[in-house]
């Protein structure tokens, strides 16, 4: 069904949900991110795709379309669509108002079926703020905050930062608003 419209649509345990669409600073966000994800990562096993690129967890069956998601290797398709991949390493959502608690919580649940999963980040579109979660030596999830424009993200499993001043550009967010 998803080829044949023009909509974006989550699939889950059965259930379809219409995805909203996104706002500037969210757009503008995501243009200076996967920018330089995509600049970064030009030499490397791993590649960023951005929100067309349909991401199954077959661990409990979503269907999503995450804001970037890094896959290291080879592309690894779905068993049901070859247009579908499986096995991410790294997630960004970036929050919208709508959205907001369903990808920091829920969302962010099943995406921790992932077995190949090492980092998670979230990118706030209304104020400064980027909470990144990575994979532990234990398997336990840790958070790490960011908050300033000077800060630098690492994603510790691709081996690229970023700064928070990159991926803010152009939105005139400013600290502490």
């Amino acid at each position: 069904m998803q080829r044949e419209v023009d909509e974006k649509y989550e699939y889950y345990k059965g259930e379809i949900y219409a995805m909203a669409g996104a706002s500037r600073k969210h757009n503008l966000i995501f243009s200076n991110l996967f920018g330089d994800l995509h600049s970064k990562l030009k030499n490397s096993p791993c590649k960023p795709y951005g929100s067309d690129m349909r991401v199954h967890i077959p661990e409990n069956t979503l269907y999503t379309y995450p804001d970037i998601s890094i896959f290291c290797g080879n592309i690894i398709p779905a068993e049901t669509d070859e247009d579908t991949a499986v096995r991410p390493t790294v997630i960004v959502e970036i929050l919208s108002g709508g959205t907001k608690d369903y990808d920091r919580g829920g969302k962010f649940k099943l995406y921790r079926d992932i077995p190949s999963m090492r980092e998670f980040m979230i990118v706030d579109s209304e104020i400064i703020s980027v909470e990144i979660f990575c994979i532990n030596k234990s398997g336990h999830w840790e958070l790490e905050e960011f908050k300033k424009l000077s800060d630098v993200v690492k994603f510790l499993s691709v081996g690229v930062s970023v700064t928070l001043d990159e991926m803010y550009a152009g939105t005139k967010l400013e600290e502490g608003k």
